[in-house]
């Protein structure tokens, strides 16, 4: 039981819901508040990955990265 969380704003804390209800839950919403479900989910997830990676994953994905052997035996390009 969570401290100092009051349980009727909280009742899945203290009712003994399983997951498998919670899942039924989730599949009786409608499409668009299934998707909150979702993303909320994958914000709870995002916290535990630090930012410098998330940014590295961005920087990547934008095409602003150089191979290993290039950023140690070539000088960068001149910036303008």
């Amino acid at each position: 039981m969570l401290t100092g969380v009051d349980s009727a704003v909280h009742p899945c804390h203290t009712s003994g819901v399983s997951v498998n209800e919670i899942i039924k839950e989730i599949e009786a919403l409608p499409k668009d508040q299934r998707a909150k479900v979702i993303e909320f989910v994958h914000q709870l997830e995002e916290g535990d990955i630090p930012d410098s990676f998330k940014q590295g994953m961005a920087d990547i994905e934008a095409g602003r990265v150089v191979d290993m052997d290039t950023a140690l035996n070539k000088p960068p390009p001149s910036r303008r």
